[in-house]
């Protein structure tokens, strides 16, 4: 059988209830960022609960900044090349559902055929912008209200999460925040993830005031400091996403090789610093496609002696 070696064991339905029962299971569920599939193989290998899919992260892979100029279409293609090889379940930044609340409506049936296990709506206006940065606006509690309504009514997977974000703690402060997932909560959101708290003592206050599952948002260089997941768990929250970690280190690598490369015209100071082909073979689990067709595969992999191919 080609399951688990040219796409994941778990089907849709198994990961989205294993997402659920995550939230609820009193351990933090730890999600990150993966920017391409062979990312989030990565992630599962090394033992984290979750994948988390960010807007701006896809934006960027594009070469565009974060201000809602993706589409519904862009998100969910790369959404379901992510959750077709993983076992894990796979949690989406859908902005601000690209639309009006039926453009919402049709963004959670689209992601529910993709895979996917959850998304997340903001409260933001278009066009939206990165949630740690200054100038953003967001719209009324009842217009967010709707889009939220909406979502959860289109929604044909029960156990499908629906997430609602709000960014008004750096617009109406932290109260009116909590007033927001309060309301959200109610129009039957499953998780709430409030955007730009900036310190665990805020984290505490949010988890104090409402009732529902809470996401965390650890990103680097923005407004929140960095919390551990451990310090989070104990707080109360039921979920955390490191959403553009995984590019950022990836870009940091791949500029400063390419550097190298235009001022010696050579990459070999840097062998040590890539991944080894065989290592690279192995994440793909190459061999396994042997057990599904001895023609593709009929060759052997070099062990790995320490330098890089």
């Amino acid at each position: 059988m080609a399951a688990g070696i040219i796409a994941a064991e778990a089907l849709p339905a198994d990961k989205r209830r294993a997402f659920r029962a995550g939230l609820n299971s009193g351990t933090i569920q730890r999600l990150p960022g993966a920017f391409n599939p062979l990312t989030a193989k990565l992630v599962q290998e090394i033992g984290f609960e979750g994948v988390y899919v960010s807007g701006a992260v896809l934006a960027a892979d594009l070469g565009l900044p974060d201000i809602g100029l993706t589409t519904l279409t862009e998100v969910s293609e790369r959404g379901q090349q992510i959750a077709r090889v993983t076992d894990l379940p796979v949690l989406l930044d859908a902005d601000t559902g690209f639309g009006e609340p039926m453009s919402a409506a049709r963004t959670v049936t689209v992601l529910e055929d993709a895979g996917i296990a959850g998304c997340h709506f903001e409260d933001q206006v278009n066009p939206k912008r990165c949630g740690h940065l200054d100038g953003k606006a967001v719209v009324s509690t009842g217009e967010m209200v709707r889009r939220i309504r909406a979502a959860v009514a289109a929604r044909r997977d029960p156990d499908f999460v629906i997430c609602a974000r709000t960014d008004a703690r750096a617009l109406e402060g932290l109260d009116a925040a909590v007033d927001r997932a309060k309301a959200y909560a109610d129009a039957g959101a499953d998780l709430i993830f409030t955007e730009a708290l900036q310190d665990e003592s805020e984290f505490a206050t949010f988890r104090a005031a409402v009732d529902t599952p809470l996401l965390a948002n650890m990103t680097e260089f923005g407004k929140s400091e960095l919390i551990s997941a451990g310090a989070l768990q104990e707080i109360g929250y039921n979920a955390v996403i490191y959403p553009v970690t995984t590019l950022r280190l990836a870009m940091f690598a791949v500029e400063q090789g390419l550097r190298e490369i235009a001022e010696t015209g050579t990459q070999s100071a840097l062998l040590g610093q890539m991944q080894h082909r065989s290592r690279l073979y192995d994440l793909i689990g190459y061999e396994r496609y042997n057990e599904f067709d001895t023609s593709i595969f009929n060759f052997s992999i070099a062990a790995h002696n320490g330098s890089a191919r």
